[in-house]
């Protein structure tokens, strides 16, 4: 079975998406943090098995276009299993996320969308079924 391992990406603060990713998957803690001489710093947050891979744009960069979810070229959203979505999205609307599309009530999942400080959409999902053909009931 293939699995995503990791991903990575630019961010404009490393210390502001390990507090969001911190929320989020609780489980993941800083594995590495590094700013090395005459270059751009990076992080990886993870647990034993998966991990995201953040850095700070290459020295001198400046994006073209802000990010505009589903109209620029680009992520779209991040999508994590969770435990208790309940707690989480506590978590994050006192830590001050705003919360993104409305969500249709389903049966053997509930869902989430929030985006981070940067704009990056993530989706936030809930199985109450381990079988796939109720896990992807799309309702």
């Amino acid at each position: 079975m293939t699995k995503i391992e990791h991903l990575n990406i630019t961010v404009p603060d490393i210390d502001e998406a390990i507090k969001f990713i911190k929320i989020v998957a609780p489980d993941f803690k800083v594995r590495r943090d590094q700013s090395p001489e005459n270059s751009y710093r990076w992080a990886h947050i993870g647990n034993d098995h998966y991990y995201f891979a953040l850095q700070e744009p290459h020295l001198e960069a400046t994006p073209a276009f802000p990010l505009k979810t589903y109209k620029n070229h680009g992520i779209n959203h991040i999508a994590l299993i969770v435990e208790d979505l309940a707690r989480i999205e506590a978590d994050l609307i006192k830590a001050g996320y705003q919360a993104s599309i409305d969500t249709p009530v389903e049966q053997h999942r509930k869902r989430l969308y929030f985006f981070d400080a940067f704009g990056f959409e993530w989706e936030l999902i809930e199985y109450s079924s381990d079988i796939p053909e109720e896990k992807f009931l799309y309702e």
